[in-house]
């Protein structure tokens, strides 16, 4: 097979698979009933907030003659400020992520992609301007959701992604959706510089139930999805309480990371409804303004 005949099979199996993922990203969205989008706070937009009185400073030009001539202070209308702001996204899309513990049970790449796509829709539809790491810079429109669901369908060969969110909006929100089981250096790094730009937002660990409860008895072979680790043991079940200690480890270093940067931190499994975690991803990341 040539270079162009790969290249073109791979970008009709991609083609193949976003209009699936927008279609469940949109009814999962659809799903989810949302308050009052506004940023009530003055600025240049055209929504109605509220009078204030005249202040020393202000421009006559402003007064509104119709809410003044009620009583004797003079009144100026205050609009909603809204410009568009800026939400950064990262779903991982390693190898880690495509592992699912029984048939019929979505793996985590499958269910973090949703969730991601859901929540880029949400935000979209309320106007704001979505970034897909550093492969999409921020834009509006339903264009910009084709877009990212045609990225987020290709997967990564490496067993565990690394967290990126170039560039960097000063004093955007962002989400990041991941398992978080690989070298979390990056993502201390990541979060690091982010609260320095003001940047707020929200991890999501998406696990297996599996990988919660560790179901394994006797002989077992564990093995990464690229086949580059491999561990034979024959007796699964003595290994079960130092793999539980290690992932409370590892949770307890996600939240204290979550709280020394100002992000907010939620746990996800693949055999719960997407639906609440969605929920809690869109509060969340707009909580962080």
């Amino acid at each position: 097979m040539t270079q162009a005949s790969h290249l073109r099979s791979r970008a009709e199996a991609l083609a193949a698979a976003y209009p699936p993922l927008l279609a469940s990203a949109e009814r999962l969205a659809a799903n989810v009933q949302l308050g009052d989008h506004g940023r009530k706070r003055s600025g240049a937009g055209e929504a109605f907030w509220q009078y204030r009185q005249l202040q020393t400073g202000d421009d006559a030009r402003l007064i509104d003659w119709r809410r003044s001539a009620r009583g004797d202070e003079q009144y100026i209308k205050q609009r909603e400020w809204q410009i568009a702001q800026s939400a950064l996204l990262w779903v991982d899309q390693a190898s880690s992520m495509n592992f699912a513990s029984s048939e019929g049970q979505p793996t985590k790449a499958e269910r973090a992609r949703v969730i991601g796509m859901a929540a880029a829709v949400l935000l979209v539809r309320g106007g704001e301007r979505v970034a897909l790491g550093a492969v999409l810079p921020p834009r509006r429109g339903t264009g910009q959701l084709e877009r990212i669901a045609v990225a987020l369908t290709e997967d990564r060969p490496d067993d565990y992604g690394v967290p990126d969110l170039s560039p960097m909006v000063p004093n955007s929100r962002a989400l990041i959706v991941s398992d978080f089981l690989g070298d979390l250096e990056p993502l201390k790094r990541v979060l690091t510089r982010a609260a320095g730009r003001g940047i707020r937002g929200a991890l999501l660990q998406v696990l297996d139930p599996a990988e919660e409860e560790f179901p394994f008895r006797g002989r077992t072979i564990f093995e990464s999805i690229t086949g580059g680790v491999r561990h034979e043991t024959l007796r699964a079940d003595t290994l079960r309480e130092r793999y539980l200690a290690r992932l409370a480890e590892r949770k307890a270093e996600l939240a204290d990371l979550a709280l020394s940067t100002g992000w907010m931190l939620g746990h996800h499994h693949t055999s719960e409804n997407a639906q609440s975690a969605l929920l809690w991803v869109y509060q969340a990341v707009q909580g962080a303004r």
